[in-house]
C-alpha cells in the first residue's frame, strides 16, 4: 500500500511538472505578448491594446495552478526550526499537519472563487476595460488552479498518511517533507 502511496505522489508530480511546464509557457507568451505592444507603441505609435489586462488575468491563474507545481516539488516556504531538531516520527506528524492545512485552506479559498464565479455567471459580468472581458472566462481559470490545488494538496496529504501508517517514513518525506537547503527533489 505504501509503495502504491508513493506512485500516486510521483503521478501527482509528473503531471504538475506539465502543469509547470504550461505556466511558464503562457508567462513567456504573455510577455512576447507584452513586448510587441511596446514595440508597436514605439515604431508605429499604436499598439494593439489590452496587453495589460491580459497579463493580470493570466497572473492570477498561473499563480493559482503553479500553487499545485510548487507543493509537489516540495517548494512552498517552510520554517522548519523545531522540525530539524524532531525524530522521524515528529517530522512525519509535522508534516501531515502541514499538508492537512494546506489542503483544507485550498478548499475554502476553491468555495469561495467557486461563489465568485457564480455571482459573475449570474450577472453576467463583464470587465469594465475596452475589451469587455465576459470575466467568467478568466475567472473559470482561476477558480480551476484553485480546485486543482485543493486537489493535488488532499492526494499528497493522504499518500503521505498512507506512508506514516506503513512507517515508512522516508517515503513519508519524500512526500510531504520540508526540502532541505540544496536538496533537489527526484
Amino acid at each position: 500500500m505504501t509503495g502504491a502511496a508513493f506512485r500516486v505522489a510521483r503521478i501527482m508530480r509528473t503531471v504538475n511538472r506539465g502543469v509547470g511546464l504550461a505556466c511558464g509557457l503562457v508567462l513567456l507568451l504573455t510577455g512576447l505578448l507584452i513586448l510587441v505592444e511596446i514595440v508597436m507603441r514605439r515604431t508605429v505609435g499604436s499598439a494593439l491594446g489590452g496587453s495589460d489586462e491580459i497579463s493580470g488575468y493570466v497572473m492570477a491563474a498561473v499563480a493559482t495552478w503553479g500553487l499545485s507545481w510548487a507543493l509537489t516539488e516540495r517548494a512552498h516556504v517552510r520554517i522548519d526550526l523545531v522540525q530539524r531538531r524532531l525524530r522521524p516520527t515528529g517530522r512525519g506528524a509535522l508534516d501531515a499537519l502541514a499538508l492537512f492545512s494546506v489542503a483544507g485552506v485550498a478548499v475554502l479559498v476553491a468555495m469561495h472563487a467557486w461563489r465568485v464565479l457564480a455571482t459573475t455567471l449570474d450577472r453576467q459580468s463583464l470587465a469594465n476595460t475596452p475589451l469587455e472581458t465576459p470575466l467568467w472566462i478568466p475567472q473559470s481559470l482561476w477558480l480551476g488552479g484553485w480546485a486543482w490545488f485543493s486537489v493535488t494538496a488532499w492526494v499528497l496529504a493522504l499518500c503521505l498518511l498512507v506512508a506514516l501508517a506503513g512507517r515508512r517514513l522516508d517515503v513519508a518525506e519524500a512526500i510531504g517533507g520540508a526540502q532541505g537547503e540544496g536538496e533537489v527533489v527526484e
